[in-house]
């Protein structure tokens, strides 16, 4: 995390359109993924190997909300913990589009749709999201879109 404004590399005016951020890779390890269900989502497919495969997933799969916590981490990892960032007011849309498993090795990218400044509050910027989370295949498991608040390089060099 920035202990400074000089440590942030990424502020609202860095989000144009059209900007993408990578983010990734991390594999699913399935200690994590048993710990997470055991916490969070305790449902049998996601915590015993003989309930998951007699289950849709046909094997011990992750929670989707483990997924989404793993997608967060990574854009943490890659790009958030140097940013201005300021939180997010919520999601607009969560797909999980395909199963998630142990040994899965997750990547992905957030595009930038939009931005704008806030009326409410000067020196804030709100920026349209879209995450889109893949597998070791190509294969998307998680697409999302947020929105999200990020500090004004010029607010901060005002302030």
């Amino acid at each position: 995390m920035p202990t400074s404004d000089a440590d942030i590399l990424y502020w609202w005016e860095d989000f144009g359109p059209g900007s993408v951020y990578a983010y990734g890779p991390l594999t699913v390890l399935r200690e994590a993924t048993l710990a997470f269900a055991q916490d969070f989502d305790p449902q049998p497919f996601h915590l015993d190997d003989a309930a998951a495969q007699a289950s849709l997933f046909g094997r011990l799969s992750a929670s989707g909300w483990h997924t989404c916590a793993l997608t967060m981490r990574m854009a943490c990892d890659a790009f958030l913990l140097r940013s201005s960032s300021l939180g997010a007011p919520g999601i607009d849309e969560l797909r999980w589009l395909k199963p998630v498993y142990p040994g899965d090795t997750l990547s992905g990218r957030i595009t930038a749709l939009a931005a704008r400044r806030m009326a409410s509050r000067p020196g804030v910027g709100l920026v349209h999201l879209q995450w889109e989370t893949v597998n070791q295949h190509a294969e998307p498991v998680l697409a999302m879109k947020s929105h999200a608040m990020f500090r004004c390089r010029e607010a901060a060099a005002a302030g």
